[in-house]
C-alpha cells in the first residue's frame, strides 16, 4: 500500500480519492477553502498545510483541478508540490489541461528526478462515484505499469495513449465529441418537441435505433426531466472546447463544429449558466425556439 497526494477533491475528485483510500491507500491533501467532503469522512484522509507538504508525505501525487493555470500553482507555486518531491517519485494530472503545457510540467518534474505522466478522465460524476472512468494515460511504459494499480481502483477503461501530453490531447479529442452528440441530441429533442411530439417517446424509440449513445441514455433524460444539477460543469466544458480550438488554431485544422458548439456554450454563460451541468446547452437552443422539453 502507499501514501498517496490527492490535490482536487471536487465532484470528481472526491470519490476517485474515495476509492483509493478503500483500495487500502493512505491519502494526503491539502485544502484550499472548503472542507474535506463528508463522503471522506472516516477514511483516514490527512490534511496537510500545502501541496509541498502533500508531496513530501507521499509516494505518489495525484492532482485533480479545473484547469492548466490551477495544475501550475499546484505544481509550482510557492509552497507547490515540486518544493516536497524528491527523487523517484511519480506525479499524476489527471485533470483536463492544455497538452502543450503539460509536456513543458512533465520536463520540469522530470528535471528533479521524478516522473510525470497525465491521465484525465471521462465519465462524469457518476463514473467517479462508480469507479468506472475512462483514463487516458500519456507516460512512460514504467510509470504507467507503477500507476495502473491506482487506476484500477477508480476507472474501467484504462488505456495507455502514448507519451506525455498524448493523453491530453485525447481528452481533448473526447469532448469534441462529447459536446457534439449533447448539440445533437438537443437540436433532435427541441425539433420533435416542437413539431408535437413528446420528447419523452421520441427519446425512448430512439435509444433503440442506430441513433442510440450514452449521450441520448443520461442526458436526453436530464433535459427532459430538468436535472441540471452538474455532474460536469459548461464553464468546465467550455474551457476544455476552448483548449481544442485553441490547439486547432496551432495545428491549422478547421473545426467547424466545435466552434458552434462553444457559440451554444457561451451563451448559456451569458445567461447565468456556467454552472449547469453541460447538458443545460439544449435551454439555449429551447430558447431560441420557443419551446421547452419538459
Amino acid at each position: 500500500m502507499s501514501n498517496i497526494g490527492f490535490i482536487g477533491l471536487g465532484i470528481m475528485g472526491a470519490p476517485m480519492a474515495g476509492h483509493l483510500a478503500d483500495g487500502g491507500h493512505s491519502i494526503f491533501t491539502s485544502l484550499n477553502r472548503s472542507p474535506v467532503p463528508a463522503s471522506l469522512e472516516g477514511k483516514g484522509v490527512t490534511v496537510c498545510g500545502s501541496p509541498k507538504e502533500v508531496a513530501e508525505q507521499s509516494d505518489i501525487v495525484i492532482t485533480m483541478v479545473p484547469d492548466t493555470p490551477d495544475v501550475e500553482r499546484v505544481l509550482f507555486g510557492e509552497n507547490g508540490v515540486a518544493e516536497g518531491l524528491s527523487s523517484g517519485k511519480l506525479v499524476i494530472d489527471m485533470s483536463s489541461i492544455s497538452p502543450i503545457d503539460t509536456k513543458v510540467f512533465a520536463e520540469k518534474i522530470a528535471a528533479l528526478g521524478c516522473d510525470y505522466m497525465d491521465a484525465p478522465v471521462s465519465g462524469g460524476e457518476v463514473g467517479a462515484k462508480n469507479a468506472a472512468l475512462t483514463i487516458m494515460v500519456g507516460a512512460s511504459d514504467e510509470a504507467f505499469a507503477r500507476a495502473k494499480p491506482l487506476f484500477e481502483l477508480m476507472g474501467k477503461n484504462i488505456t495507455l495513449v502514448g507519451g506525455v501530453g498524448d493523453g491530453q490531447t485525447c481528452k481533448v479529442a473526447n469532448q469534441i465529441i462529447v459536446a457534439l452528440n449533447i448539440q445533437a441530441v438537443s437540436e433532435a429533442l427541441v425539433f420533435a418537441a416542437k413539431a408535437g411530439a413528446d420528447p419523452a417517446k421520441v427519446r425512448q424509440a430512439l435509444m433503440g435505433g442506430f441513433a442510440s449513445s450514452k449521450i441520448l441514455e443520461v442526458h436526453a433524460e436530464r433535459m427532459i426531466k430538468r436535472t441540471f444539477e452538474p455532474g460536469f460543469r459548461i464553464e468546465l466544458h467550455q474551457k476544455d472546447l476552448g483548449l481544442a480550438l485553441d490547439g486547432a488554431r496551432s495545428l491549422g485544422v478547421a473545426l467547424p463544429n466545435t466552434a458552434i458548439a462553444q457559440q451554444l456554450f457561451s451563451a448559456c454563460v451569458a445567461n447565468d449558466g456556467g454552472g449547469w451541468d453541460h447538458s443545460g446547452l439544449v435551454r439555449v437552443l429551447e430558447k431560441m425556439a420557443g419551446v421547452k422539453l419538459g
